[in-house]
């Protein structure tokens, strides 16, 4: 059984910051592609980013050169780095991970930039 705990959400203003971090449990972390989505009010859960075993990077257009993707398989912790937030980057924000056991979800980070 796998879980995924996020956090590291919050409040932020326009063009502010926020990490998010998700902890995995389970075996062989760095083995599997672990990826962030996001579902705002209204809409569709999107992929925002994903990284491979080995480093392999991946960015929606909408975050490509604001966010930051990356993972510690020492931790068994994935990481999104979030700069220049824009209003529209508001929305939940989970973490993910798909075994051929199943598809991992977390519970979910509160993202919200306001001013």
């Amino acid at each position: 059984q796998v879980q995924l705990v996020e956090s590291g959400g919050g409040l932020v203003q326009p063009g502010g910051s926020l990490r998010l971090s998700c902890a995995a449990s389970g075996s062989l972390f760095s083995f599997y592609a672990m990826a962030w989505y996001r579902q705002a009010p209204g809409k569709q859960r999107e992929l925002v980013a994903s990284i491979r075993p080995g480093g392999n990077t991946y960015y929606a257009d909408s975050v490509k050169a604001r966010f930051t993707i990356s993972r510690d398989d020492a931790k068994n912790t994935v990481y999104l780095q979030m700069n220049s937030l824009k209003p529209e980057d508001t929305a939940v924000y989970y973490c993910n991970q798909k075994r051929t056991t199943g598809n991992y979800w977390g519970q979910g980070t509160q993202v919200t930039v306001s001013s």
